[in-house]
């Protein structure tokens, strides 16, 4: 995908965590969640763009922006987001989740899946699973390792077939579990 494609990622991206346990957490209010959560998926995956690491598979059902080593989050913007869009009584908790996430990330270089989705629509469809063969191919070719949180706790599984393992869990007051996932590079050929 081009950043041409960016506001197609962001309508799948929308779709995908309409029922996602934490984003709704976040924002129960249905207004509250279509308003922020375009931001926050671009805050989060926009430099996938740039980086040629946004991906969708063919009919658009699914998209994934994955960023490179060495490429980070807009962090000041996921700062301002959850200032101006999560009510107060969930800003400390949303900003102490975030603060438990960075903790995880590996200090080795490492492929980043800040979010992969599948339009409702089209899931079941495979959609998902070709996105995460076509991307940890790039990371066994790289022989780095890739990083992910799961914010539903249904996609453990499916991560787990693609070879990520859980290295925690990231949970503060109210809030959904967010897990920590990592999979090691595996050798090609």
């Amino acid at each position: 995908m081009t950043a041409a494609d960016d506001d197609l990622a962001v309508e799948i991206i929308v779709l995908a965590f309409a029922a996602d346990p934490m984003a709704r957490w976040t924002w129960p209010d249905a207004h509250q969640y279509v308003a922020a959560m375009p931001r926050l998926a671009r805050a989060l995956g926009s430099k996938a763009f740039s980086n040629r690491s946004a991906f969708c598979t063919d009919g658009r059902g699914g998209t994934a922006l994955w960023l490179p080593p060495g490429v980070h989050p807009e962090e000041e913007e996921l700062g301002a987001i959850v200032e101006s869009t999560v009510e107060p009584a969930l800003a400390a908790e949303t900003a102490a989740i975030f603060e438990q996430m960075a903790t995880y990330h590996p200090t080795e270089p490492h492929w980043y899946l800040p979010l992969i989705g599948v339009d409702p629509a089209h899931q079941g469809e495979g959609h998902g699973d070709a996105l995460m063969a076509y991307a940890l191919a790039q990371c066994d070719r790289d022989h780095a390792p890739a990083y992910l949180e799961s914010s539903n706790p249904r996609n453990i599984p499916f991560y787990q077939r693609h070879g990520f393992e859980p290295i925690g869990a990231i949970q503060v007051g109210s809030s959904p579990t967010l897990v920590p996932m990592l999979r090691r590079s595996r050798k090609i050929g």
